[in-house]
Parts: C-alpha cells; sequence; structure tokens
C-alpha cells in the first residue's frame, strides 16, 4: 500500500509512487532525497537510511517537528485538537462539520465560507511569531491546496481552502510517524548541490530527484530556470561517473511546451514513459497534455 505524506503537498509524487516504486533498485543503503517535499517518495522506498533534504527551511521544520512525536503520537493529536477547538475549525474526522444548509448553499465551498474567519485568526497568531509549528501544520492543511507560501515580509499568506482535518489526513499523519518510527532518517534544508555533493555514496546507494518542473507554471518553480537544469544534469552524470545510481522524475512535454535540454541529455540513459494524470488548475475538469518521465542510469 502507497504511504500519503501528511503535508498533502503540491508537486507531491503519492500518485506516481506505485509506477516508480516498480522501476527503483530493491538493494538500497542510503536512499538520497534532495528535493524532499512532502515526502511521498521516501515513506515508499525500503533503505537501511534516509538522508531527505528540502531548500525549504519551514518544510524540513515541519517534518523534523513532527517526526519528533513518532513515539507519542497520542499527545501529538491531542494537542493538534486542541488547537482546532480553541480556534472553532471543523474537523471532519470527529464529526464535527458545518450546517447542512450551508453546504446546500455552497456545495463546493462551505468549508471554507465555515472556516474562513477562524483560519485567518490562527494564521495571524502564527505570524505574530512564527515559533508555532504545529499552528503552521494546521494552517497547511485547512490552506487552499496545502501550499506553504510566505509573502516578502516573511508572512504566512496562503487563503483558506475548502478543506479540513479529515480520515485522509489523520491516517496519513499515523503512518507518516509510524515510518520514522521505524526507520534511520536524517532531515536536513541545504541547496540541493551541497547537498548531494557533501554525501560519500557508493554503488548500493541511491539518489532520487523530483527536481522543480522547468515547464510547469507551480509557485514552487519560479526559482528554477534553465541554467539550474543544465546544472542538475551535469550533476547527475558526475553521480554517474562514479557508480552511483540515481533516479529523475521529470516532463518532457507539458502544455504544449517541451524541455529540451532533458530530451537532449536523456538519450544517453534510461528513460521510462510514467502515466500521469495533469488537470488545470483553474478548471480541474480540464485535463492537461503532458508526457512524464522517469530516467535511470540502471537497468
Amino acid at each position: 500500500m502507497i504511504i500519503r505524506s501528511p503535508f498533502f503537498y503540491v508537486g507531491d509524487k503519492y500518485k506516481l509512487m506505485g509506477q516508480l516504486v516498480e522501476l527503483m533498485p530493491a538493494d538500497i543503503d542510503k536512499f538520497v532525497d534532495p528535493f524532499a517535499g512532502g515526502g511521498s517518495a521516501f515513506l515508499n522506498v525500503k533503505a537501511k537510511k534516509y538522508l531527505v533534504n528540502d531548500i525549504d527551511k519551514n518544510l524540513i521544520a515541519l517534518h523534523k517537528y513532527l517526526s519528533a512525536h513518532n513515539n507519542d503520537k497520542e499527545a501529538l493529536f491531542d494537542k493538534i485538537y486542541k488547537i482546532i477547538d480553541d480556534y472553532g475549525l471543523t474537523c471532519s474526522f470527529k464529526g464535527k462539520t458545518t450546517p447542512q444548509q450551508l453546504k446546500k448553499d455552497h456545495p463546493k465551498t462551505y468549508f471554507a465560507k465555515f472556516n474562513k474567519g477562524a483560519y485567518v485568526k490562527l494564521r495571524d497568531d502564527f505570524n505574530s511569531g512564527k515559533q508555532d509549528l504545529l499552528k503552521l501544520y494546521i494552517l497547511l492543511i485547512y490552506g487552499f491546496n496545502h501550499m506553504l507560501r510566505f509573502n516578502g515580509s516573511d508572512k504566512f499568506n496562503l487563503p483558506v481552502g475548502n478543506v479540513d482535518l479529515n480520515k485522509n489526513v489523520v491516517n496519513a499523519l499515523n503512518s507518516y510517524l509510524d515510518f520514522i518510527l521505524k526507520n534511520n532518517v536524517e532531515f536536513s534544508s541545504e541547496d540541493y548541490v551541497d547537498f548531494i555533493r557533501k554525501q560519500k555514496l557508493g554503488k548500493n546507494d541511491f539518489v532520487y530527484i523530483d527536481p522543480p518542473y522547468l515547464i510547469s507554471a507551480s509557485e514552487y518553480n519560479k526559482l528554477w530556470g534553465h541554467d539550474r537544469e543544465a546544472e542538475l544534469y551535469k550533476l547527475l552524470d558526475e553521480l554517474d561517473a562514479k557508480g552511483v545510481r540515481f533516479g529523475l522524475s521529470n516532463m518532457l512535454e507539458h502544455k504544449g511546451m517541451n524541455n529540451h535540454i532533458l530530451e537532449k541529455w536523456s538519450i544517453k540513459y534510461n528513460v521510462h514513459p510514467v502515466k500521469s494524470n495533469y488537470i488545470s488548475f483553474n478548471d480541474n475538469s480540464i485535463k492537461l497534455t503532458s508526457r512524464e518521465v522517469y530516467v535511470t542510469n540502471y537497468a
């Protein structure tokens, strides 16, 4: 069964992990994840040790905070439920939902309509000190598209979403904490180049690369351009020359655009097609044409 990240993070590989795991090596000493995001990749791979990195320091801080509760899940959930109750947010998991009339009047946005005031108050309280990571996690769960977004003044500024703490969130968090309890996981927050180059890697290790997609317009892709794309492939060539195995998730084609840098570089490696189903951010009834691939330097 595929484990879902408790962050439900944008760009998450949860829906593709069933395909990707089948293409990954079966024998891994160190699983190296430089662009971890919510963590659905490392949560679904068997390895002796996991080195998990993301340049987003707030995201890694959340990973560290939640993982520190791996041996005391009940206390963590008690704290989560208390914050939800204190602010008057809905909690589907515990049967605390919105009035039926609100559901009839706003069938697609009733959670957002009901929770908006409480969510804004929670967001303001978090931004006043920016120290309470559990409040930040709850904002991420209740926020629009589960994005971890801060403005130029370093204020968390995501609006409320039409979601709340439900069975899926609780199951995902439980599975995450169980995994952390049973495995050797180290978190860090560095630029991916520095992170990879500091590791002592051998032929039994595996580096999984899930970078920002060059031809996708996602929020977290803003700082990724052609120079960084070319830099990444040079680094992967260096790993290959050292006999270190890698797997790269990326997109060759999306919405009429092509990643020509990837297309030219990947010819010398093994390119596996990946079935994906991307939808329009503005209209989720529109499916977008895309061609996703998984590139490996091993058979």
